[in-house]
């Protein structure tokens, strides 16, 4: 059962449960306890290697953990059968590094895509349904583009469109800011803090850029890679200015930030 904070009466929308992630043999990180609460931006960090983006594939179903569980809500992922799985990934919208557009497929036709898996409407109304989660992200007029023909920016944006098809109320991302310039970067973070604004999603998102870390970020856990489990956990702000540990500290100031 999710945690429910006794001060507050919020219901945890995830948590995350005495959970292991292992290659082989190999100890990835053991021990991990969280929640995400409603509305969150959460931030998953840690150095290159420490398993974020492992943790994220164990979170939306892609990979079973070696130990443990994640909840959502009352329901436990990994003990549900398949339809109960289902039910819960029908709340879940995910955009990958690259965004991971079908090449061969116009915008409209990568989220017309998600649309006809999990519905059965009609091939118009799911055009009107990518033209408006297009439009949402700032890319009304480019449904007929191929993701060759737009920018990286832009594919992040028909990314995130496509994340949004079925109105999830809960969004991972995974390095949205990975290979975009620090203007776009930020027009992104913007973009994330509207659309958990306006929808009330949850966000759950693996990044290292510290821009994006503070600028967004309400909630974060710390994964480090020697002792393999979490170290510190909370507001990435708090966290840098309280946090003593020298790792975490050496994270959050990379290139000079203090906090001033």
């Amino acid at each position: 059962m999710a945690t429910v904070d006794v001060a507050t009466g919020i219901r945890s929308r995830i948590e995350v449960r005495d959970l292991d992630m292992m290659y082989g043999d190999r100890v990835i990180q053991r021990d991990l306890n969280f929640a995400v609460e409603p509305e969150d931006i959460f931030v998953i960090m840690g150095p290159s290697g420490s398993g974020k983006s492992t943790l994220l594939r164990h979170m939306i179903g892609l990979v079973p953990p070696a130990r443990g569980d994640v909840y959502y809500d009352h329901t436990s992922f990994w003990t549900a059968d398949a339809q109960g799985r289902q039910r819960i990934l029908r709340r879940v919208g995910v955009l990958y590094q690259e965004g991971a557009l079908w090449s061969s497929m116009t915008l409209a036709e990568n989220i017309g895509l998600v649309v006809e898996e999990f519905t059965d409407l009609p091939p118009a109304t799911i055009r009107e349904v990518a033209s408006l989660k297009l439009a949402l992200v700032g890319l009304a007029g480019f449904e007929d583009f191929y993701p060759s023909e737009i920018s990286g920016g832009m594919r992040k944006r028909a990314g995130l469109a496509r994340a949004m098809a079925l109105d999830p109320d809960i969004l991972f991302f995974d390095e949205p800011s990975s290979g975009l310039d620090p203007i776009t970067s930020r027009r992104l973070d913007d973009l994330i803090l509207e659309l958990r604004d306006s929808l009330g999603a949850t966000v759950v998102l693996v990044t290292h850029e510290l821009a994006s870390i503070f600028a967004i970020g309400t909630n974060s856990i710390f994964l480090d890679d020697e002792t393999k489990t979490i170290i510190a956990a909370g507001n990435p702000t708090k966290l840098l200015h309280e946090c003593r540990d020298p790792k975490v500290r050496r994270f959050l100031t990379r290139g000079g930030k203090d906090g001033s």
